[in-house]
């Protein structure tokens, strides 16, 4: 089985340029943030003002992206309906219950269809991981079928896709709490906007920060496991 190459998805040696993580920060996170906090007032751009330029900014963001990258995208396509779902409940004053239940409501769905791929032929982490971009295939495979190691590693590979899955299991708890503990005052004030662009703000370094370290412990596990399965070295395993 490993010694078919088609089982991983080899990248294209010639990557379009990535956009810098400073510049995504500040248009989905900083920026947004800045305008519900500090342009919501009636003697500036107002409520409805306010969320709707801190809205656009990520909107037309994952817009474009996925329109350059002419690829579907599962989770910016997520994203993009997450922005979709708060700008209405905002807009159209719905109970703030709603704004938490959407909160966790996308990392969870993201969390399922990591799941889910566990049962089907290509887990998710085998696919974003295992690619010649990362890792040496040819001698990685070579190696497991020398040392008759194939099964065990495919149990590697379904346990760090249960991690993967776990890590969206947390950030839909704490972005349920976060949402809940926050953002109490009614939609379509003031006073929400303030605290809309206040959880914006705090879920970055409070969730994705931890989620980020918790996904590198899957990297970090994987990479163990193959060194351990194929009695490679790191220089033999990893893409120079």
């Amino acid at each position: 089985m490993y010694q078919n190459r088609s089982h991983y998805e080899p990248m294209n040696t010639e990557q379009k340029k990535q956009n810098s993580p400073l510049i995504e920060i500040a248009i989905n996170v900083l920026i947004p943030s800045f305008i519900l906090m500090k342009l919501s007032g009636d003697d500036k751009l107002g409520t409805v003002g306010a969320l709707m330029l801190a809205l656009a900014l990520p909107l037309v963001y994952g817009g474009y992206e996925l329109v350059t990258n002419k690829k579907f995208n599962f989770i910016a396509l997520l994203g993009f309906v997450s922005v979709l779902l708060t700008g209405g409940i905002g807009l159209l004053e719905l109970d703030t219950k709603w704004l938490a239940l959407k909160e966790a409501l996308i990392p969870g769905l993201i969390g399922i269809a990591v799941l889910g791929s566990t049962y089907t032929k290509f887990p998710i982490v085998k696919k974003m991981v295992m690619n010649d971009a990362i890792f040496n295939l040819p001698l990685i495979e070579q190696s497991l079928v020398e040392n008759n190691q194939q099964s065990r590693f495919e149990q590697s590979l379904l346990t760090s896709n249960y991690m993967f899955a776990g890590t969206f299991l947390f950030s839909s708890i704490m972005n349920y709490v976060l949402a809940t503990w926050i953002v109490t005052s009614p939609a379509g004030t003031e006073a929400f906007n303030n605290e809309l662009g206040r959880l914006t703000l705090i879920s970055y370094p409070m969730i994705a920060i931890p989620s980020i370290v918790m996904m590198l412990g899957i990297f970090y596990y994987l990479w163990r496991q193959i060194q351990k399965l194929t009695k490679l070295e790191t220089e033999q395993i990893i893409r120079q």
